[in-house]
């Protein structure tokens, strides 16, 4: 399983342990029994919101961090708009490589903070792809921290912070950009996967 899909079901496993302490709580617990209905039926109407909604998690470009190595598949810049106050971002949509530079065949949507260097790296790098030169990249080169689960759930809950993408702090999982002077090669050709050794006869 992704690692969004261990997420959605740990998430599932906390729901179904909270109704079984609210179940044992009421079964014991000297409340009106119109008390104990409004419960369960408040409780069971979060299982059907969380449900439908958590599939629209899937949707989400995630704010973690980078895999180690990755192919780049295709990018989209969405610039600041000052008058409407968003600070802009930039979705990359990537395949984790591992370390002979095979794909996982797994992709995955990003998205970082806007800066003008990226955004001019980016859209490079998408036009290489596009004239047939893939193009890979490194977390390193992003900056960052690791994401959480509460960084998706907060992200997904709040629309504002959706949009709040002008740097973050390693602590949070939010990526920090290097400013643009140390804003290094980020994408470059991707070099072929290495073949295993051959057997020698």
């Amino acid at each position: 399983m992704s690692e969004l899909q261990y997420v959605i079901l740990g998430i599932s496993v906390a729901y179904a342990i909270i109704g079984a302490l609210l179940l044992l709580v009421l079964v014991y617990a000297r409340l009106h029994w119109s008390l104990k209905a409004v419960a369960v039926v408040v409780t069971s109407a979060f299982y059907v919101i969380s449900f439908t909604e958590m599939r629209g998690l899937l949707g989400w470009a995630t704010t973690a961090r980078l895999p180690t190595s990755f192919k780049l598949l295709h990018a989209r810049i969405v610039e600041p708009h000052t008058l409407e106050g968003e600070p802009g971002a930039i979705y990359l949509w990537v395949e984790e490589l591992d370390e002979d530079n095979r794909p996982s065949a797994v992709p995955r949507a990003y998205r970082v903070p806007y800066s003008d260097a990226l955004a001019e790296k980016t859209h490079a790098a998408e036009n290489e792809i596009k004239a047939g030169h893939p193009q890979g990249g490194r977390a390193a080169d992003f900056g960052g921290g690791d994401g959480s689960i509460i960084d998706m759930v907060r992200e997904y809950v709040t629309p504002k912070i959706i949009l709040e993408t002008t740097g973050g702090d390693s602590s949070t999982g939010e990526f920090k950009m290097p400013t643009d002077t140390q804003l290094g090669a980020v994408f470059t050709p991707l070099p072929p996967p290495r073949m295993p050794p051959k057997d020698e006869q």
